[in-house]
């Protein structure tokens, strides 16, 4: 029996080459050997307040980016998680499975809700049960997670425990992390300390997903390095975020470990490097930000592919969903 793996991202526009090597590049990898089911997650998104033409509008932009980097609608299905009820009616019966105790662990509501709990919505509180409900509606056995994932994986499968044995039913699988190598954790351009981030006011921070061959080569141009050549052993780069950063991004484009890039680049000086490093994103993003460019142009395409992957969404979860509320008791038509 084939794996049913789920994940999501957030509609929140402007990816970029942090979104693509941390997780979508994962996507299309997982397409190879897993039964693949990905939400455009805009449900999640209006914990914090949207403007809704602006929300629309990255619903499509996130699709768009998502096929451009080789997720197939033929292979993988796609949409967005509004379009499918279940998503709202097994996260409210999660609800009433999950402990306030559980909830108040989380450690992301506490960070993005910081000293204004208060005042955060309902929505943000409880939204790990959404999640829950996002795996748990398709059955999915596996989940890729980074590591600020790992704590709702975790929640996802003390839900579906509690919900087996409150209900005495062998029902809901428990999802396993899916680990897909080592993490690429892609730092700011301008601050390795950083992580690369949509939201830096700085956009030669970043390299967007629709960036063209120049922007990418003048922001690799620009970004911030220091006056030492590169090592030929990783651990010289232990105390140079930004070299490392570099370097990082170079192994994760070539599939390559950095010990091999530190290697084949041994005493290299930064501007040569930077060269080679351009022409290996050029060659790996430029067909990316052509494809996105073509899909932004056509939204109504988009849509349909939404629309197509929505309503096999509902076929895949209508029944699971069926059976949860005959085991917990409604009387259905």
């Amino acid at each position: 029996m084939t794996a049913t793996v789920f994940s999501g991202v957030q509609p929140t526009g402007n990816l970029h080459l942090g979104n693509y090597l941390g997780a979508i590049r994962n996507w299309v990898k997982m397409q190879d050997d897993y039964d693949c089911i990905y939400g455009i997650v805009d449900m999640h998104a209006i914990t914090l307040f949207q403007q809704p033409a602006e929300l629309r509008a990255h619903i499509r932009e996130v699709a768009a980016a998502v096929i451009a980097c080789g997720v197939d609608p033929q292979r993988a299905i796609l949409f967005n998680q509004s379009q499918v009820s279940g998503h709202a009616e097994l996260a409210w019966i999660f609800n009433c499975v999950a402990r306030m105790g559980w909830l108040s662990r989380m450690t992301q509501f506490k960070d993005k809700a910081g000293k204004h709990r208060e005042r955060a919505s309902v929505g943000l509180f409880v939204y790990p049960n959404l999640m829950a409900a996002d795996i748990l509606l398709y059955k999915g056995t596996h989940v890729p997670v980074g590591e600020d994932q790992k704590q709702h994986l975790e929640l996802a499968r003390d839900i579906a425990q509690k919900f087996n044995v409150d209900y005495e039913v062998d029902f809901f699988p428990l999802p396993e992390p899916l680990i897909l190598g080592e993490a690429t954790r892609v730092m700011s351009l301008k601050d390795g300390g950083k992580k690369m981030s949509k939201s830096d006011p700085a956009e030669a921070s970043r390299i967007n997903l629709a960036d063209g061959p120049d922007d990418i080569a003048r922001k690799i141009r620009k970004a911030r390095t220091d006056a030492e050549p590169l090592p030929g052993d990783p651990k010289g780069l232990a105390d140079r975020a930004e070299a490392r950063n570099l370097v990082g991004i170079y192994a994760a484009l070539s599939d390559l470990t950095v010990a091999d890039v530190c290697a084949r680049f041994d005493g290299a000086q930064f501007s040569s490097f930077k060269q080679a490093l351009t022409d290996l994103a050029v060659e790996k993003l430029g067909p990316i930000s052509a494809e996105f460019a073509r899909l932004r142009a056509d939204p109504g395409h988009v849509e349909s592919i939404l629309n197509r992957g929505a309503e096999a969404a509902r076929q895949r979860a209508e029944p699971v969903l069926r059976q949860v509320k005959e085991i917990v008791g409604f009387l259905q038509a």
